[in-house]
């Protein structure tokens, strides 16, 4: 014999009762981070609402007055401008290659780092080193100590009188980049390995299995969602990599070494054209919010919108 439950309007309003105390409740604890939300709109939706306003706008320092609206006629030349699109490549080029070797140089010292020796501290501490260098200090450091073509130390090592900066600017650039960026890599990596349950790596030594199999079937697959992790981040810090070049190139020979930021720095702040640098610059967001888009839909498929791991 089944009872049926019965709603009487007692209960109904006593629902509704704890249904608003408990809104109320989660008003409370998200009240403190009220200031802090209002910041964030302040220093980064309300510029670039002024940026969108300002790329419908033709506006050149240098000549007083002359401000007017010209609609969608920046865009259209910021997709003809030959050095906008050279710049895309040159960015396309160095964030793509830059990601890729950092990461696979930063799997390489993980997985030396997750083994015990003598003086693992030290050398994981030495490793861990060129990230918390200043990211100008770094490109001043190798301009002048390894890319020199008198004093340099890579001329001193291969005795050639090769000026790098010159002949090769976008892959100096890239050394240093991948230099400076290759530790980070290597502290998520190190992080995937050490989480890893040590009773299956026993178990598959038990099996036979060697250390390119166990790599291969077990270690490898855990460390997927640390890889895409270091992949998405990395992507975002270095596709706006700056200080590098402005600091070792100059974005030179030429355009050889110029990449969206810079170009945009050079559009603003030496040729003074607020209208033309303001639509490179929310195309350049929308390019990364579709980037960024696609990179985080494949890590919700490894990570739960719970925070748990599929």
């Amino acid at each position: 014999m089944s009872t049926l439950s019965v709603s009487t309007p007692t209960s109904t309003s006593h629902a509704k009762v704890e249904e608003k105390r408990g809104l109320s409740t989660a008003a409370k604890r998200r009240l403190p981070l009220l200031p802090a939300l209002i910041f964030v709109i302040a220093v980064t939706q309300l510029p670039f609402l002024l940026t969108v306003f300002y790329s419908f706008q033709s506006w050149n320092l240098v000549r007083p007055g002359s401000r007017h609206f010209v609609g969608l006629q920046n865009y259209v030349d910021v997709f003809s401008d030959t050095t906008f699109l050279v710049a895309l490549l040159n960015t396309v080029l160095l964030t793509v290659v830059c990601v890729f070797v950092a990461l696979l140089l930063g799997l390489g010292l993980a997985i030396l780092l997750d083994r015990k020796f003598l003086g693992r501290g030290v050398v994981r501490t030495l490793l861990i080193t060129p990230f918390l260098i200043l990211p100008a200090a770094g490109a001043l450091l190798w301009k002048t100590t390894m890319f020199d073509p008198t004093y340099g130390l890579l001329h001193f090592v291969f005795g050639t009188d090769v000026d790098w900066l010159s002949e090769f600017p976008l892959a100096s650039v890239m050394a240093q980049i991948v230099w400076q960026w290759t530790p980070f890599m290597m502290l998520l990596i190190l992080a995937g390995l050490q989480s890893q349950a040590k009773d299956v790596l026993e178990a598959a030594n038990v099996d036979g299995a060697g250390r390119w199999r166990t790599f291969v079937s077990i270690t490898l697959p855990h460390l997927s969602r640390f890889l895409q992790l270091a992949t998405l981040l990395g992507a975002i810090y270095i596709v706006n990599s700056f200080d590098a070049i402005f600091l070792m190139t100059q974005g030179g020979p030429g355009t050889a070494s110029t990449n969206l930021p810079y170009y945009i720095y050079q559009r603003a702040f030496e040729g003074f054209d607020v209208g033309q640098s303001s639509a490179m610059g929310v195309v350049v967001v929308i390019l990364t919010m579709i980037v960024a888009t696609f990179a985080l839909r494949l890590m919700f498929r490894t990570f739960s919108v719970s925070g748990g791991i599929k």
